[in-house]
This record gives C-alpha cells, structure tokens and sequence, in this order.
C-alpha cells in the first residue's frame, strides 16, 4: 500500500512509519521540519500540499492511507488566563493543516477503494477543563471537520476514523521519567497498530477510544 504520514517526525509519526515500512509498504514520511528523512513539506501551504498530492498521483496513482499526527499543545492555569495567541496557533496545527489535507487528497483516497484515513485526538474535546480551552476547542473542531470528511467517502470503500487518547508516551519519555507511570497514556507503538487495525474494519466516522 502507499500510506501518508503527516507529522511524521514526531514520535507517533516515527512509529507510524516503522510499522508500516516494516510490513513492506511505501511510506511517504512529511513533516515541515524535513527532520528522521521526511520530507520538507509545510501543511498550512495549500499549493504545497496540492503539489505534494500531484506528486503522489504521478507516481503512485493513489493513496492507500493518510495518517494525520500533526499535533501541539498550548494551555494555562486557568480560563482566564488563555491567550488567544495560543489558540491561533492550535488552530493552524490542528485544524487548518487538516483541511488542506483532506482536501487535496480526497480524489486520491477514494481512488483506492479501501483506503483509510485517521487523525489522533483527545479527551479534552469531550470535556475540555478551563486550561485547556483552546485546545479542547481545537480538537473538538479537527473531529467535526474528519466527520465530515467520512460523510464524504460514504461509500466508496474509503474511510475517515478518530483515534481517541488522554495523551500520548514514548520510551524516551519512560527513560526520562522512570519514576512516573504515565497513567491513561497511549503509547506511540499502539496508535501504530490502532492504525494498522483500520484494515481490518469498514466502521466509517467512528471514535475509537485508546485510552489505558
């Protein structure tokens, strides 16, 4: 298959990657940092992100799998004391930078006839606490636009789905901390196989909930 991974210099996105490629796929790793030998593509660039889609069509025909793991955090104290700034920059990381993927690749996806596509989110779209407001509201925003992209690819053998996760753990983090637990956490090796299982089901628009 031919997978999409946005974000793929994250950890997530480095797990994502060695699944797929160990099981013989061709992985197309991007991440604006051209970092872990993705490539340099900026996802709040439309044109850019149509190119890299042209690109693939060229090559490949198709896209079997988009991986969405574009991510970010920003919080406060309290309600009071969100800076707004935060959310404008939550807002491009999360949603925007998945509008413009979606869009472009949309023909691409359905062309494959069982592709599938994901996004990672979190609890605190469901009930975001006074801290989180701009991120909960990012997120909450990023499900309904991935919703609305499953509405689309009804149908067609494709699918959009939501991974669902209080937060995410990686070893490194465990070799940091090796006194904290990570409880509730997701770690990166299991959303790589989460991802993996969407193979495996034609559950379309759906929230599945990783948490531990």
């Amino acid at each position: 298959m031919i997978i999409l991974v946005a974000g793929a210099a994250g950890p997530a996105g480095q797990a994502v990657v060695r699944r797929f490629t160990d099981k013989g796929h061709t992985v197309i790793g991007v991440d604006r940092s051209g970092a872990a030998g993705t490539l340099p593509v900026d996802l709040l660039d439309l044109d850019a992100v149509k190119r890299l889609a042209a690109d693939i069509e060229a090559e490949h025909g198709e896209v079997d799998g988009i991986v969405h793991l574009v991510g970010g955090w920003r919080g406060s104290a309290t309600f009071a004391e969100t800076r707004l700034e935060d959310w404008d920059l939550l807002h491009d990381l999360l949603v925007r930078t998945l509008q413009h993927v979606t869009l472009a690749f949309e023909p691409l996806l359905k062309a494959s006839g069982r592709g599938r596509f994901a996004i990672v989110s979190a609890k605190a779209a469901e009930r975001p606490t006074q801290g989180n407001a701009a991120y909960g509201a990012a997120k909450a925003a990023s499900e309904a636009w991935t919703m609305a992209f499953a509405d689309a690819l009804e149908g067609t053998g494709s699918t959009a789905n939501i991974l669902v996760v209080k937060a995410l753990v990686n070893q490194a983090m465990r070799e940091a901390n090796p006194e904290r637990s990570f409880p509730g956490y997701t770690d990166v090796d299991d959303v790589a196989e989460a991802v993996d299982a969407l193979w495996d089901t034609d559950a379309n628009g759906t929230r599945i909930d990783l948490t531990r």
